[in-house]
C-alpha cells in the first residue's frame, strides 16, 4: 500500500503538518508522532467542552494521548459517510452522512420528518426519560435526630468502651467527661437502624441510578456523535497542530486561552490557567516571556483561578506583584485579579533600551532614600542622646563640644579636591570636544548611547526572537512536542495597548513659546551629554580615538 502524501504548512515560524481534508482524518493514525506538535494534554482547564474531552479520554485518567485522538478518529470515519463535514464544526448532522445503523435509527426516531439532528434535541430527549423509580425508604427517625447521631456517634462509642474498661479496673473515666443520654445497648440499636435504613436507601438510589443510564443508553452515541462532530476538528487544530493559536481570525482562540486580562491600559489575550504553580517555577522562564500570575476570583459566581498572561507590549513600570487588575472569561464573566509573582523578560527592544537608566535611576533612588534614613536615623539618636544628657546632667547648662577648625578644614579640603577633579575631567573633555564639527558630536553622542544600552539591546532582541510558549505550556501539564514562537509581530497581537483619539488639552495657563522650549531641551541634553561624557572620561574613555585605556 503507497505512503499517505500529508501536506506541510509554515504555522508559526515552524513547518507543521496540515489536517485540513476527511483523508487527511482517515490517515491520522499513519502520522509519524515525531510530526505531532502535542504529545498529551490536560483534559481540565481547556476551552473545549468537557463532555467531549470526557469521552475522547478513553482510559479515564485525565490526560488525552495521540492514541485516543486517534481511536477517535478511526470512530467518527466508520460513523460518518463523510467525515469532511467535521470541519464544520456544527453540533448538527444530516441523516443521510449517518453510516451508523443503531444511530441512524434513533436519529430518525428523534429527527421524524427533518433531514438532519441536531444536539439540542437528542439532549432535550434525554432529559425527557423517565423510569419507575424503586421507593426509597423512609427514615427510621427524625432528620434532627440522625444527625445528632452522627455527630455524637464516635464520642458515645469512646464513653461506653472507657465505661467497660473502668468496670474491670483499666480506665477511669474523668468526672468531667460528658454522659450519653441513653444506655448502651439504646444507643446500639438506634445505631443499627440508621445503618440498615442508609444501605437501603443508597441501594434503591444506585438501582434507580442504573436503570435511568439503562433507559437513556440507546441515545448516547448519537449524543456522543454530535458532541464529536463539532468540537474534534477543534481538539486537531489545538493538538496535531496550534493552529488556533497562530489564526489571525479574532473570533478563534486556542484551546488553552482561558480569556484577557486589563491591566495597565492593556489587554493581554494570551492568559492560561495555572494548574500547578510550583511547576511553573522551574519551566516558565525557559519561555523568554515577560509572564504575569494572577489570583482571580469572582464572588457573584462563587469561582476562583489562577491565570498566567503574557504581557508583550508597552512598558513595565507600572507593573508590580499586588497590583489590581480585571480578568474576564471567554463567556463575559468578570474577576478580580491580583498580581501575585512576574516572570520579568524583555518586552520589546525600544523597552530594553531604557532598561539601564531605568536600573540606574532605581539604584540612586534606593542610595538616596537609604542615605538619608541613615542620617534622618543618625539625628534622631544624637538629638535624642543630646536631651538625655541635658536633663540627666545635674545643674547647669550642658556642654558645648568644640569647634574643631582641623575637621572642618579636612572636609573643605576634600571638597575643594572634587570640585578640582571634576572641572578637571570637564576641562579635559571640552578641550577634546573643542575639534569637532557638529555631525562628529552628533556621532560621540550615539556611540555613548550604544556603549550603555547596546548590550541590552542586544541581549532583549535575542530573547524575544526565542521567546517560546512550549515551556508555559509544559508547566501546565502538556507534552509540548515542538516549539510554539512568539515573534514581536505575533506578540503584538496578543496585546493591544490603548489608543485614545487626539484631544487637545485645555490651557489653564498660557504655555512657554516654542523657542523656550527648544532652549530648555537643548540645555537639558547638552547637560546630559556633558555628565556622561565626565563619566566615560573618568573611567579611561578617549575621544580622539573612541577607546578605553
Amino acid at each position: 500500500m503507497a505512503k499517505y502524501k500529508w501536506s506541510f504548512a509554515n504555522v508559526g515560524g515552524v513547518t507543521r503538518v496540515r489536517i485540513h481534508n476527511a483523508e487527511d482524518i482517515r490517515h491520522l493514525g499513519e502520522l509519524d508522532k515525531k510530526m505531532w506538535t502535542v504529545l498529551s494534554c490536560p483534559v481540565n482547564g481547556l476551552e473545549i467542552s468537557a463532555d467531549s474531552l470526557s469521552l475522547m479520554d478513553l482510559d479515564g485518567d485525565g490526560k488525552l494521548r495521540m492514541k485516543e485522538v486517534i481511536a477517535t478518529a478511526e470512530w467518527l470515519c466508520a460513523a460518518l459517510k463523510e467525515p469532511k463535514s467535521l470541519f464544520e464544526q456544527k453540533d448538527e448532522i444530516a441523516l443521510d452522512n449517518i453510516a451508523d445503523a443503531a444511530i441512524l435509527a434513533v436519529a430518525k426516531k428523534i429527527a421524524g420528518k427533518k433531514k438532519s439532528i441536531a444536539l439540542a434535541d437528542v439532549q432535550a430527549v434525554i432529559d425527557a426519560v423517565t423510569i419507575e423509580e424503586q421507593p426509597i425508604p423512609a427514615a427510621p427517625l427524625e432528620a434532627d435526630v440522625i444527625a445528632a447521631y452522627k455527630a455524637k456517634s464516635a464520642e458515645y462509642a469512646a464513653y461506653f468502651e472507657q465505661e467497660k474498661l473502668q468496670k474491670i479496673g483499666l480506665a477511669l473515666i474523668p468526672e468531667d467527661a460528658v454522659k450519653p443520654g441513653m444506655k448502651e445497648k439504646d444507643f446500639v440499636a438506634m445505631g443499627a437502624k440508621i445503618a440498615e435504613w442508609e444501605a437501603a436507601k443508597a441501594a434503591a438510589e444506585t438501582a434507580n441510578a442504573d436503570a435511568l443510564a439503562a433507559a437513556k443508553a440507546e441515545f448516547m452515541p448519537l449524543r456522543k456523535l454530535l458532541l464529536l462532530h463539532r468540537d474534534f476538528y477543534r481538539l486537531l487544530r489545538n493538538f496535531v497542530t496550534l493552529e488556533d493559536f497562530y489564526d489571525n481570525n479574532d473570533k478563534t482562540i486556542a484551546s488553552f486561552q482561558a480569556g484577557t486580562l486589563i491591566i495597565d491600559q492593556r489587554a493581554c489575550h494570551l492568559c492560561i490557567r495555572v494548574n500547578d504553580l510550583p511547576k511553573h517555577d522551574t519551566q516558565a522562564p525557559l519561555s523568554g516571556i515577560y509572564l504575569l500570575y494572577c489570583n482571580c476570583e469572582s464572588k457573584k459566581l462563587g469561582k476562583s483561578m489562577q491565570i498566567v498572561a503574557a504581557m508583550t507590549q508597552g512598558e513595565i513600570k507600572n507593573l508590580s506583584v499586588g497590583k489590581n487588575a480585571v480578568f474576564y472569561d471567554n463567556e463575559g464573566n468578570d474577576y478580580d485579579a491580583t498580581v501575585i509573582k512576574i516572570i520579568d523578560n524583555p518586552i520589546s527592544i525600544r523597552q530594553a533600551f531604557w532598561t539601564p537608566y531605568r536600573k540606574f535611576a532605581n539604584w540612586v533612588e534606593e542610595k538616596i532614600n537609604k542615605s538619608a534614613a541613615e542620617k534622618d536615623a543618625k539625628a534622631f539618636d544624637d538629638m535624642t542622646a543630646k536631651a538625655d544628657a541635658a536633663v540627666n546632667k545635674e545643674g547647669g547648662e550642658a556642654s558645648k563640644p568644640a569647634f574643631d577648625i582641623a575637621k572642618f578644614a579636612g572636609i573643605f579640603a576634600a571638597i575643594g579636591m572634587a570640585l578640582g577633579m571634576i572641572g578637571t575631567a570637564l576641562a579635559a573633555v571640552a578641550k577634546g570636544l573643542s575639534g569637532f564639527s557638529w555631525w562628529q558630536l552628533l556621532i560621540v553622542f550615539v556611540c555613548i548611547l550604544l556603549v550603555i544600552s547596546g548590550p541590552s539591546m542586544v541581549m532583549a532582541w535575542l530573547k524575544l526572537r526565542r521567546r517560546n510558549l512550549a515551556p508555559v505550556l509544559n508547566a501546565n501539564g502538556w507534552a509540548v512536542n515542538s516549539d510554539a514562537i512568539i515573534s514581536v509581530i505575533f506578540g503584538r497581537t496578543l496585546t493591544e495597548q490603548v489608543a485614545f483619539p487626539l484631544v487637545k488639552a485645555p490651557q489653564l495657563k498660557p504655555g512657554l513659546a516654542a523657542w523656550k522650549k527648544w532652549l530648555i531641551g537643548i540645555s537639558v541634553a547638552i547637560v546630559v551629554i556633558g555628565i556622561l561624557c565626565v563619566i566615560l572620561h573618568l573611567c579611561g574613555f578617549c575621544f580622539c580615538c573612541f577607546c578605553f585605556h
